[in-house]
């Protein structure tokens, strides 16, 4: 049996509500499943979402350190990021390349040019 427009927007609006009340129930136990890791590794915000993130009020002690009755560990120092390094290749005017990452248009433009990469090296 054919079914009108009329019935398939009702199907779709009901399947709608239905999506949205399994996406909250999935929502709160992940929610708690989270909670709850952090509490068991004594997550802070900042480890979480980096060094400019707000720390959520009344963090003093982690669950688990108040259960033992022991101090939280303090603040966990961040890694300082990484650089590319030092300079490997350089055009002469001034511009380099650590020969990391994709290659810089002069780069590619002075090997168009005839040179070669050994050329370009910094001694």
């Amino acid at each position: 049996m054919a079914k009108s427009l009329k019935q398939v927007l009702s199907q779709i609006e009901k399947l709608k509500k239905e999506a949205e009340s399994l996406r909250a129930k999935e929502i709160s136990g992940v929610v708690d499943r989270i909670r709850e890791a952090i509490d068991h590794y004594g997550l802070t915000a900042e480890e979480l979402f980096g060094a400019g993130a707000r720390k959520p009020a009344g963090r003093g002690r982690t669950a688990k350190a108040a259960k033992t009755g022991k101090a939280a560990a303090g603040p966990r120092k961040a890694k300082a990021p990484r650089s590319a390094g030092a300079p490997k290749y350089h055009d002469g005017a001034g511009r380099t390349w650590t020969g990391v990452g994709k290659r810089p248009n002069w780069f590619k433009d002075a090997l168009a040019s005839g040179k070669t990469a050994e050329e370009l090296l910094i001694s």
